[in-house]
């Protein structure tokens, strides 16, 4: 029975589950965009998401130094611990979470697994032309406004609309 065992094994033990992902969310770090089985990328965003949340912890300098250190126990890896404090955390400052997406791609043709592509959200150049507008102040409208509008050019085309079907019918009648 597995009660309450909520982590997939993904098929391996500990230090092998435990090292598949520590390279994995290196290479989406350096790449910002991977793609693995959905299987692996579910369980990566549980992994990846706690260590970019870690990369915005900290005010003093021992304490920047201590996440340094706490990211680079679990990536193993200097060059991907550099560019996720250099270049991911000051993009990801202001996300209060969710920092990565999932897209399924499809079936695998050799063994017919699941593809997914996982990406870091914020260095997507096609969805990253909405965040840049939730930037400005938003447009105030009322929808109460425009409704009368709606209603008062609508009537008058209807009046106009009769009219015009009543005119063709008195000159049949007429040239008969």
């Amino acid at each position: 029975m597995r009660h309450g065992d909520k982590i997939n094994n993904l098929g391996r033990k500990k230090a092998h589950r435990e090292a598949l992902l520590s390279n994995l969310a290196s290479q989406l770090i350096t790449h910002k965009r991977i793609v693995t089985t959905l299987a692996k990328a579910k369980a990566l965003r549980t992994y990846v998401e706690p260590l970019l949340t870690k990369t915005k912890k900290g005010e003093s300098k021992e304490q920047i130094s201590h996440q340094h250190r706490m990211v680079f126990a679990h990536l193993q890896n200097k060059a991907a611990v550099k560019e996720l404090f250099t270049v991911v955390a000051p993009k990801i400052a202001s996300r209060p979470g969710g920092y990565t997406r999932i897209i399924k791609l499809g079936i695998r043709p050799g063994d017919n697994g699941e593809k997914a592509m996982i990406e870091l959200v914020d260095f997507n150049e096609i969805y990253g032309k909405s965040v840049a507008k939730a930037a400005e102040p938003a447009k105030k409208t009322r929808r109460a406004g425009g409704r009368k509008k709606a209603t008062e050019a609508a009537a008058p085309v209807v009046e106009e609309a009769t009219v015009v079907e009543e005119t063709p019918a008195t000159e049949e009648k007429s040239a008969e």
